[in-house]
């Protein structure tokens, strides 16, 4: 894989303006041969520019030093070698200058104009070498004066055409490596991004569904546990006075606690069963599981508790009649003709009614009550009112704990489905819960 922006950063360990020690080490190397052929080719230079041998050498280390600085001032070494050109020294100089200034960032026009420079000097000053040379063989020269121009021309453009077409190749490929690596540190970056959103989704999801769990416990073991304290009450009340209604009582006691176990089994048996109904079977442990896959998982779960054996709107009746057997006196009207809703509408228009229902019990016990039902064209609505509570102390009093959930749990429900939720006192000083739900559910087939 390759390396991180940041690695790559890391990585630039050299000394100066080099970006590792091996450049440093290779620029360094070359600029001492350089140094060491162009001092050799000083003495012939100090020679026929009558100069002290001793000058012509250091000019000629002076210059031939200068590819130190190739990767730094690449336009200064090429220019160099231009400029000792008609000395004829710093071939190797002339051709790593050349191979620097393509392999650089510089715009192309400058690398043509210094190349297209180093070429002509070359071509001039071997051309007048070889005159030179053949006017000195006299009447035996090796070649023919009329080859001059093909082997000047041959060997300016030997000097300096590989250099530059090799810096140029080496040049576009090291380009090409780093917008691969720019892109690939992209990638990085946005892989990362995606894998924090999706864990924010994961535990988002996770939320959600412990939420919705919550709620639906809530919603099933609430209601019957209300009832059974009502009930224990009122045994409690009658134990002595009214043997036969006592042992009627306890009778409604156990019966509403098997079914708050039932119904409570029944949600944590599916939450931790497979496929089947069956058991999950203990195995062993296997890669982790995708945080994505978290939410849906639970959301699954969920999905089942709720949609199987869900109540619905037909046992409404008997919803109502379990209050009234606990001594609420509840008065219930449907209006238009029942028809079929969704599982999710029918189980959401239950809950809210057993809910208010619950709360009437906690905080207005032996208060009327008053249930509404209406089907209408597109929309479902129900209504529970109380009447303000009896004088304390004239019914027994069952002191119901309150978590302070069940008006959130029903206006979450109902918002969920894209209905209306509305609760709050009455002006008669009772409490009033409305809601209204779609009959079709969006996304719901």
């Amino acid at each position: 894989m390759t390396t991180t922006g940041d690695d790559h950063t890391a990585a630039l360990t050299g000394p100066w303006w080099w970006e590792r020690r091996l450049g440093a080490a290779l620029d360094v190397g070359l600029a001492a041969v350089s140094a060491a052929e162009c001092g050799a080719e000083g003495i012939a230079f100090a020679k026929d520019a009558g100069l002290p041998t001793a000058v012509g050498v250091g000019f000629g280390v002076l210059a031939g030093s200068s590819l130190l600085f190739r990767r730094r001032w690449p336009v200064a070494v090429v220019l160099i070698a231009i400029a000792i050109t008609p000395a004829q020294m710093g071939f190797l100089l002339t051709i790593v200058g050349l191979y620097s200034l393509a392999a650089s960032e510089l715009p192309r026009r400058i690398t043509g104009a210094l190349a297209g420079m180093s070429m002509a000097g070359t071509l001039i000053v071997t051309m007048v070498r070889a005159s030179r040379d053949l006017a000195e063989e006299g009447a035996h020269p090796p070649i023919g004066s009329e080859y001059v121009p093909f082997f000047a021309v041959a060997a300016a453009i030997g000097v300096t055409a590989p250099p530059v077409l090799l810096g140029l190749y080496v040049g576009a490929r090291r380009r090409l490596m780093e917008s691969l690596r720019e892109r690939a540190d992209d990638l990085e970056r946005e892989l990362q991004l995606l894998a924090e959103r999706a864990e924010e989704r994961a535990e988002w999801a996770r939320g959600e569904e412990r939420t919705r769990i919550a709620r639906e416990m809530h919603d099933v073991v609430a209601h019957r546990v209300s009832l059974m304290v009502v009930h224990a009450a009122a045994l409690q009340a009658v134990a002595r006075k009214d043997p036969e209604k006592a042992v009627k009582n306890a009778a409604l006691v156990g019966d509403m606690g098997r079914q708050a176990l039932t119904e409570l089994r029944e949600m944590l048996g599916v939450l931790r069963t497979g496929d089947g109904g069956r058991r999950a079977q203990p195995v062993e442990p296997v890669e982790p599981v995708p945080l994505a896959a978290v939410g849906y998982a639970a959301a699954a779960a969920a999905s089942r508790a709720v949609d199987e054996d869900g109540p619905c709107l037909a046992e409404l009746d008997e919803l109502v009649g379990q209050s009234r057997a606990a001594g609420m006196a509840v008065d219930l009207s449907v209006e238009g003709e029942p028809r079929g809703y969704a599982a999710d509408v029918e189980q959401t228009a239950y809950r809210v009614v057993q809910e208010a229902l619950t709360n009437v019990h906690k905080h207005a016990a032996g208060a009327k009550t008053y249930v509404r039902l209406a089907h209408r064209a597109a929309e479902i609505a129900m209504q529970v009112e109380n009447e303000p509570p009896p004088e304390a102390g004239s019914t027994a009093d069952a002191r119901l704990p309150s978590g302070g959930n069940g008006l959130v749990g029903m206006k979450e429900r109902v918002t969920g489905l894209g209905g209306v939720f509305v609760s709050g006192p009455t002006d008669g000083g009772g409490f009033r819960v409305s809601a209204v739900l779609p009959a079709a559910v969006p996304g719901v087939g």
